[in-house]
């Protein structure tokens, strides 16, 4: 059985997003979607999935009938197993949580990069790549000399930033993520600290192997995706890993965790 996902975010302003969480919960529900949608003041990020494509044209439809949303974006996907075991939609203060109230995509974001044009940009040797994802993300895949951060959260990536990066020195800075939205803040706080040249991946990891054939690609193993899949490959084909039951941690199949007592995974 084959199930549909859409992933999606946007920064807008929803001052009244807490009064759209029961009715959006119950929309999906009826429409036998299950998910995970996050609402704030500053907009809408989230992933759902169905076996019906018009139950996840329903759900779209709906969002985009708020005018604040009605050129909202999303991401198709595929699983062959159920993704979510339920439908939840959470009132957030941040839908990416920078920890950065004053930092505001909607007042500047770095420029946009299609996945068509990002090895051109990546080769460039006065470019620094960051990954901005957090280190377990890292670990299974990410592409050719990125700099990982080694942060455990979002909100440690200010501080990365002030401890190893200079506005003066990294005159070019390219930014990735999983679909986009981190880098959305990442390049606003960059920009809003003098860094001049600063480029993010439109559509994030997901839209590149999408998009970008194996045989031209720069990215080296796997995205990690926060759903029952676990991580993606080229063409955004179901990948090898699963999360250890332990300790959570993403975990090859059928090997021992590297980051618990666990010694099987399978």
């Amino acid at each position: 059985m084959t199930y549909i996902v859409a992933s999606f975010y946007k920064f807008v302003h929803l001052p009244d997003f807490a009064t759209k969480q029961q009715q959006l919960l119950a929309y999906c529900q009826n429409q036998e979607v299950k998910g995970s949608i996050l609402l704030a003041a500053e907009g809408i990020n989230g992933t759902v999935a169905s076996i019906s494509e018009n139950s996840i044209n329903a759900v779209i439809c709906f969002l985009r009938s708020d005018l604040r949303l009605a050129d909202l974006e999303y991401k198709l996907s595929f699983a062959q197993s159920p993704p979510f075991e339920r439908m939840k939609v959470r009132l957030k203060r941040e839908i990416v949580t920078l920890g950065l109230p004053e930092i505001d995509p909607l007042q500047q974001v770095g420029t946009y990069v299609s996945p068509t044009e990002w090895n051109a940009l990546i080769k460039d040797p006065e470019v620094t790549i960051i990954d901005t994802r957090n280190d377990y993300e890292v670990d299974i895949g990410t592409f050719k000399g990125a700099q990982n951060p080694n942060t455990s959260s979002f909100n440690q990536f200010p501080n990365y930033i002030e401890q190893n990066l200079d506005p003066a020195k990294h005159k070019k800075v390219a930014l990735f993520c999983t679909g986009g939205i981190r880098c959305e803040k990442a390049s606003s706080l960059l920009l809003s600290q003098g860094f001049a040249e600063v480029y993010h991946l439109k559509g994030g990891i997901l839209k590149y192997l999408e998009e970008v054939p194996e045989g031209e690609s720069l990215w080296q193993g796997e995205c990690f995706v926060f759903d029952e899949r676990v991580a993606l490959q080229h063409g955004l084909q179901p990948g090898n890993y699963q999360l250890c039951r332990s300790c959570g941690n993403p975990v090859a199949r059928s090997y021992s965790c590297p980051h618990c007592t666990t010694k099987e995974v399978s």
